[in-house]
Formats: structure tokens, C-alpha cells, sequence
């Protein structure tokens, strides 16, 4: 989603500047990573003009790309974080992020490229709002013909949802266009979009830079920092993120970009995600981990509640590793690369929900003693999903009771005796029963912890079942309702 009306930039300068002091000391952890000007390949004139269109520019000056980088928040594990690392982390990747003018106005970067060396398997997650966006409907058509793609096309400003056929037909000329300038098929090519619902792409612009963006692409962390920025809308820091773990004895790297930070409850099945991992893998166990691990990841995070129409996370592997082909998810190797992929997808998820519009911490609620891990995440997200709760976040008021609410609609069954209820480290209800506690070391805990822009803990106990889940939001602050309050006009 893209705000750019005089008053909703001036609330987001607020807020950067709010958050500026506190979001310092972790944003240090994850500075962005330099950006070296590129000369006169910086600044490229389209060859020609297509279709009757204009000419236009593409940009990859310093100051499309003024933006830090999200904090690290990937859960530890058996592999090695690798903190500055992003899509071109694998093998066998390039990218580029670059400012086409798609936007309705700025010189932030809005078109970004990733792009596979050669085939990828490809394996994906969309979302499963009824208005389904162009470019979400043509991936999983994609998909339903082909095992592998060679590139992802990216653009910022205009989400190309709700605009009927016709957005249907920018799509496919983008991904036509795309194919002709690295002379593979239309159908190696997916599209992610993401904007303002309803309206078309300026196709103006974005044809003719096209081709000048598959010229630029490159392999390094810069490059694949800036694909991170160029996909961003009302997001606060770039988000981006890398693993190296071992799979059979080999190293194998995973490596991920997304973007959001409002219109976020996804469903996958207005976040976007792309993966790259160089790990040989099968078409049918790739899709499934990529399935299962945005189960346990994107699908775990909310801010407002409003599933987005373009929602969507591709993955695609390479196979440049030269690992052994994984053929069985279930044997050791298939374990070893799923549990990082879903480390990895975490990491980025939480990123989303800790940049949520206007929020001032992330909230992280875990779930315990329910039948199945399935039944544990629906408590949880509904936890994180409350309005209340998050609100009372937000005011540092421990009421825990709307936290048990909340649990309570889950739509979970469980008995309202096992009912327990923890903030950070204290106990505020167990076994159905409210429990004595501090009320003001628990306000100030809330305090404490919104100031430096940290994670409020929560705990729900539903049972004694074996069934674990996470879910992630943010707090509802007044700064949410002023961004969103006069969208579009």
C-alpha cells in the first residue's frame, strides 16, 4: 500500500522520527548495506519506445535507496545467520532493485528483479482473498503448467487488483516483456505486485524499464539490498535476510527478501515474498516446504486484520549448490533444509509484524498444551490478531483478560480450567484462576519494552497436550488509524 498525500508523508516522517530513537540500537545490528553509485550505467535511457509509450528512465542513484534494514530476528538454530545477506546470498542468483517512476510520486526505488542463473524449481503461496490480484492469478497458472521459472518481477505503486481484464493483460505483457529481454518464455517469468488496489500500472513507465533492469543485475549484498528496498511501500526498514546451514555434510544457503507493513493478515494463501536457496531439491518436496514453512511463518503474523489481494511468496532453488537431490522431505536432509527455510521465513514474517504501521513493539504469543501444533497457532494468532489486546499493548495496560478473551474465539476447543496466561515472566493466570500479581512491575515492563521498540512475550496455556504454536503482531497505536485514516485522497 502507498500513501502520498502531503499530511500521510508528514505522519510518516513522525513516525520515522518517533521510531528513529527507538528502533537506533537494533537497527545498528542490521545497518543497510552501502551503496556504491554506478556511473552512467546508474541512470539509463529506454532504447526505444514500445507500444506508442514514452521513454523512460530507470535510476539507481544513492537516494532511491535511503532506507535501513530491519533487525535480525530469526530464531537460532542449527545454522549460521548471515546478517548482511539477502536474495544473492545462494548460488545461482542475481538481482537488482531500481526507481522506474511506478509510483505516484518520490524517487524511491519500485521495480525490483531476481533473477535465476539458470532453471529453478519454484514453489509458491497466494492468497485466498476472493479478489485475487492479476499477477497472483497468473503465478498460479504458472505453476499449474511448469516446475521451474527463471525470474521474479517485482513492482511497488500500483497493486494491479480489482482493475478487471485489462489488469489481467498489463500483467502478461510485463511478463512478455520481461521474457524478451532475457530471451526465455513468458512462463519463466512470475510477476508480484504491490500498491493501491484498483488502479492500473503506468505501464508507461513500467514497459520501457524492463529491459533496462535485466541489465543491472548483479550478485552482491548491494544488489540484493536494493531489490529489498524496491519492493517496499509504507515499510519503515527493508527487509532481508540469510542463512547458511549444513544438509548432508554440504552447505547449503537460503537467502529471502519481503516487504510489509500494514494490510496484513495474510492467508496463504499487502506482503510479498521472495526465496532462494541453491539446494537440489524436487519440484513436489520444494512446494510442500515452501507451503508448510509459510504455514509457520507468514501465515503466523497480523497488524490490522485485513487480508491483503496480493498476497504471495515465491521460492525458487537452484540446485547450485551440488547438493545430493532431496527427494523425501521426511529423510534427514529434507529436515535439515525445511527447518531452516521455516527459521528464515520466521525471521522475515516477524520483521513484517515488528514494522507494523505505527506500531511500537512487536508482540510475540506462543501457545502450549493444545491436541495438535494446528490448534496451537489458531490460538495464538487469534491472541496476536485481538484488537483489544493490542490496543492495551500499546497503552501498557496488563489487562490480561482480553488476552483470554481472545483465546476463547479462537475457535478452539479447550477447557476454560487449563486456561493460564503469562507476560514476559509473569504469571497472570493459571488453571482457569486469576492470579496476585504486580501490577505495576507489569505496567512497567510494557513501558519498557515499547520504548525500545522490543517484544512483548506472551504466553497462553490451553491444556496438556503436546500441540506448540507461535503467532506475531504489533501493538494498535493512534499513529495506525492517522496513516490509514485519508488513504487515497
Amino acid at each position: 500500500s502507498i500513501r502520498y498525500r502531503y499530511t500521510a508523508v508528514l505522519v510518516l516522517q513522525k513516525k520515522a522520527a518517533m521510531l528513529c530513537s527507538s528502533k537506533q540500537a537494533l537497527l545498528r545490528q542490521r545497518a543497510p548495506v552501502a551503496h556504491t553509485p554506478l556511473g552512467k550505467a546508474a541512470l539509463r535511457a529506454a532504447g526505444k519506445q514500445r507500444s506508442g509509450r514514452a521513454m523512460a528512465t530507470i535510476s539507481m542513484d544513492p537516494e532511491s535507496f535511503v532506507i535501513p534494514a530491519a533487525p535480525d530476528l530469526t530464531p537460532d538454530g542449527e545454522w549460521e545467520k548471515i546478517l548482511t545477506g539477502g536474495v544473492c546470498t545462494p548460488k545461482g542468483f542475481k538481482a537488482a532493485g531500481v526507481f522506474a517512476g511506478l509510483r505516484a510520486s518520490g524517487k524511491k526505488a519500485d521495480l525490483a528483479l531476481v533473477l535465476a542463473d539458470a532453471d529453478a524449481v519454484v514453489g509458491g503461496t497466494f492468497t485466498q482473498n476472493v479478489m485475487c490480484a492479476a499477477p497472483c492469478l497468473y503465478c498460479k497458472e504458472v505453476m499449474g503448467r511448469k516446475d521451474t521459472v527463471r525470474a521474479v518481477l517485482t513492482n511497488a505503486g500500483q497493486a494491479n487488483a480489482a482493475t478487471g481484464e485489462q489488469g489481467y493483460k498489463d500483467a502478461l505483457e510485463c511478463a512478455a516483456t520481461m521474457a524478451d529481454a532475457l530471451g526465455v518464455s513468458r512462463d519463466d517469468v512470475m510477476l508480484q505486485s504491490t500498491g493501491v488496489i484498483g488502479r492500473r500500472m503506468k505501464m508507461e513507465n513500467f514497459i520501457p524499464a524492463i529491459p533496462e533492469i535485466a541489465k543491472v543485475v548483479g550478485s552482491s549484498e548491494a544488489d540484493g539490498h536494493r531489490a529489498a528496498v524496491a519492493i517496499t511501500t509504507t515499510d519503515l526498514v527493508s527487509k532481508s535476510g540469510a542463512l547458511r546451514v549444513m544438509v548432508g555434510g554440504k552447505p547449503v544457503h537460503i537467502g529471502g527478501m519481503c516487504k510489509g507493513s500494514g494490510m496484513i493478515h495474510p492467508n496463504m494463501a499487502t506482503m510479498l515474498g521472495v526465496v532462494t536457496c541453491d539446494a537440489s531439491v524436487t519440484p513436489e518436496v520444494w512446494r510442500g516446504m515452501v507451503k508448510r514453512a509459510s504455514i509457520a511463518s507468514f501465515n503466523q503474523i497480523t497488524v490490522d486484520g485485513d487480508t491483503s489481494t496480493n498476497d504471495c511468496v515465491i521460492g525458487l532453488a537452484s540446485g547450485a549448490a551440488g547438493t545430493p537431490l532431496i527427494s523425501d522431505a521426511n529423510s534427514a536432509e529434507g529436515k535439515q533444509l525445511e527447518a531452516a527455510l521455516t527459521a528464515l521465513l520466521q525471521g522475515l514474517a516477524k520483521s513484517i509484524a515488528w514494522d507494523g504501521e505505527g506500531a511500537t513493539c512487536l508482540l510475540e504469543v506462543e501457545c502450549v498444551g493444545a491436541r495438535t501444533d494446528a490448534e496451537a497457532r489458531q490460538v495464538a494468532r487469534s491472541v496476536v490478531g485481538s484488537s483489544l489486546a493490542k490496543s492495551a499493548m500499546f497503552g501498557h495496560d496488563p489487562n490480561w483478560g482480553r488476552l483470554a478473551a481472545a483465546a476463547g474465539y479462537s475457535g478452539v476447543d479447550f477447557d476454560q480450567a487449563d486456561l493460564g496466561v503469562q507476560m514476559g515472566t509473569m504469571p497472570l493466570m493459571a488453571k482457569g484462576q486469576p492470579l496476585d500479581f504486580d501490577k505495576v512491575a507489569a505496567n512497567q515492563y510494557l513501558k519498557d519494552t515499547c520504548s525500545k521498540h522490543g517484544t512483548v512475550y506472551v504466553k497462553v496455556t490451553v491444556g496438556q497436550g503436546a500441540g506448540r504454536g507461535f503467532a506475531w503482531g504489533c501493538d494498535l497505536s493512534y499513529d495506525y488509524v492517522k496513516i490509514n485514516a485519508e488513504y487515497t485522497t
